[in-house]
């Protein structure tokens, strides 16, 4: 059996699509086969990292809530984006993106879903792609899917900012995934500032919540240039960021 990686940041604006994106080419670049699910439903989008385009949604992860298809039939083989870069990469990467219809993320703003039935669906992914590891992409904040999906996962990914407001969010969700019992806790800080002050700012962090800080990703203009068109980790691959995320690969393979 894969295992299952929940992505989740308190506050939204944290890069949490971004990263999970990039976390999913680097383990698929060493070779492994690798599924993404958008559950971020209400605000989807990292379908566009992949350059996965809305209307060639023959099904997306809403159709599967609703029971109009079976999990599998809406993801998506979106490799190619690893193939561009490393033409002889043997990993996969299987994307389940969420609607952009209006009209379907209305539908769920209104009648909700079954969070029991998708977190069935994650096993059922894993099971039928035969899958080495699977990332789940949640909606910011404290729902009934994020507490949910974190109290089946593996490995829970939090991202935070260095900036108060991100403190205090990401301190209540440390404190539910303790009462959830989650196996394995890691902190990933994004658009940090002053490279010369991240091990001391890993060390505070640390500090703070008793959690093992996986990564110390740096504020980047070349990030915000390529304006989520691409995957920046394969095409900076020695880039700060991309060091920062290959430590914390490091950490999820190893939990």
């Amino acid at each position: 059996m894969g295992k299952l990686v929940v992505v989740h940041s308190f506050r939204g604006g944290t890069g949490k699509s971004n990263i999970t994106a990039n976390l999913a080419a680097l383990l698929a670049s060493r070779g492994n086969r690798v599924g993404i699910v958008d559950t971020d439903i209400q605000s989807p989008g990292i379908h566009a990292l992949f350059s996965l385009a809305p209307d060639h949604f023959k099904f997306a992860l809403n159709d599967y809530l609703w029971k109009r298809c079976r999990i599998e039939e809406a993801a998506y083989d979106v490799s190619d984006i690893l193939r561009k870069y490393q033409p002889e990469a043997s990993g996969h990467i299987y994307l389940i993106p969420a609607s952009m219809r209006t009209g379907e993320i209305t539908r769920i703003l209104q009648e909700g879903y079954d969070v029991g039935l998708l977190n069935n669906g994650f096993q059922q992914f894993m099971e039928t792609l035969e899958l080495d590891y699977l990332l789940i992409d949640t909606h910011p904040g404290v729902n009934e899917e994020t507490l949910l999906s974190a109290a089946i996962s593996d490995v829970l990914v939090i991202i935070l900012r260095p900036d108060r407001q991100d403190y205090q969010g990401t301190a209540i969700m440390v404190e539910l995934a303790r009462q959830l019992e989650v196996p394995k806790m890691l902190l990933l800080i994004n658009k940090a500032v002053n490279q010369k002050d991240f091990a001391a700012l890993r060390q505070r962090v640390e500090s703070i919540y008793s959690v093992g800080v996986a990564g110390v990703i740096p504020l980047s203009e070349e990030v915000a240039v390529l304006g989520s068109t691409d995957l920046f980790c394969l095409l900076h691959p020695s880039h700060p960021m991309t060091l920062a995320l290959q430590s914390a690969i490091g950490e999820i393979i190893g939990s």
